[in-house]
């Protein structure tokens, strides 16, 4: 049985490595730079919610009329898509999810994340005085317990070089650190612009009939920049208290060395008789091959990728579509969490310079 109490037990950062990191590494980029192909890319599956009743007594008419009206748009954004075909509001939804799309993953995964629903610095639970209904372990003390599990799959990460020997200088903790250290200044200044843009959408409210669709676009943008930034200065602030632990998982190392993009992949998608690799020389020989690709995830075109950015993105690519309901599997996660892991593989494939199937 966990150690854990019930209202932490759910609380968990899922890293899931999508491509090494580039090499030989680009020495002109900043090491904060945003798209910096030197750092290996990663998905974060973010459960930071507590489960007790508490925590959602406690917030503000605020945040629970903000959090209505974000529940009412989700319901009418919904609706456009079941709206007849052909009709103005089912295009819309359609160019919406394109748009959706080509959305940076992180943003995404960012900004999914209330930061009212998970553990407060300030709140008692953390402090060491008595938590709202929440009661530890006699051998366990308040921070302890409420420190949240980072889980990543502990072979992908050994090659990257520790900086420290404690738990905070582990390469799962820096890369997170780092990620948020870069994308914070670019939500700040994105919810900035899309709120300064908006008012100049004013003119088509003379459109007739059809919404002000400009105006909830660019409200919409704002508002998702803003939810991206403030969980990043969350999340850097759990880090900075150290209530974010690695903790590594040989069953998501299994999965990921059963998925390892490689040619065999699709030589025995196009001949049902090629006989398979091992998962542990797919697992070996992924990072020295330049003879793999990740399997044909979308319908072949005209426009297919040269050979030579194939192999190149095969060398760096670690996770495949394929993989993704082995993942909600193992953790138990809801189907919902499974676009968001497929934006992410497509987008990775689109920046190393595969075929992308957005």
């Amino acid at each position: 049985m966990s150690a854990l109490p019930k209202a932490m037990r759910t609380m968990r950062i899922i890293a899931l490595p999508l491509a090494r990191p580039k090499i030989p590494p680009d020495q002109g980029l900043k090491p904060h730079a945003v798209f910096n192909p030197n750092r290996m890319l990663i998905f974060y599956h973010f459960d930071l919610s507590q489960s007790n009743s508490v925590k959602s007594q406690e917030q503000s008419a605020i945040k629970r009329a903000v959090k209505w009206v974000s529940t009412k748009a989700a319901d009418l954004w919904a609706g456009f898509g079941k709206a007849p075909e052909g009709s103005w509001k089912l295009r819309t939804y359609e160019l919406g999810e394109r748009i959706v799309d080509r959305i940076d993953f992180e943003e995404l995964a960012l900004k999914g994340v209330d930061p009212s629903l998970g553990p407060s610095i300030t709140h008692a639970d953390i402090t060491g005085q008595e938590g709202n209904g929440v009661f530890f372990s006699q051998k366990q003390s308040p921070r302890e317990a409420s420190r949240i599990p980072l889980i990543y799959p502990p072979s992908i990460y050994a090659s990257l070089s520790l900086t420290g020997v404690n738990e905070m200088s582990h390469p799962s903790i820096v890369h997170l650190r780092t990620l948020l250290t870069s994308r914070e200044p670019r939500h700040r200044r994105g919810f900035w612009m899309w709120m300064a843009i908006a008012p100049l959408t004013a003119p088509f409210l003379l459109v007739p009939v059809i919404p002000n669709l400009p105006f909830f676009f660019c409200a919409w943008r704002s508002w998702s920049h803003y939810r991206a930034y403030r969980t990043s200065q969350y999340l850097s602030s759990l880090l900075d208290h150290g209530l974010i632990a690695p903790e590594p998982s040989r069953a998501l190392d299994q999965l990921y060395a059963s998925h390892v993009p490689s040619l065999s992949n699709i030589e025995s998608l196009r001949s049902p008789m090629a006989p398979p690799r091992s998962a542990a020389s797919l697992l070996v020989n992924a990072s020295n091959t330049n003879n793999g690709r990740p399997p044909n995830d979308v319908t072949a075109s005209s426009s297919q990728p040269s050979v030579s950015n194939v192999h190149k993105t095969s060398q760096r690519l670690l996770l495949t579509r394929k993989a993704i309901p082995h993942i909600l599997q193992l953790f138990g996660l809801p189907q919902s969490s499974a676009a968001d892991m497929y934006r992410a593989v497509e987008q990775v494939r689109g920046r190393l310079g595969g075929k992308s199937g957005r």
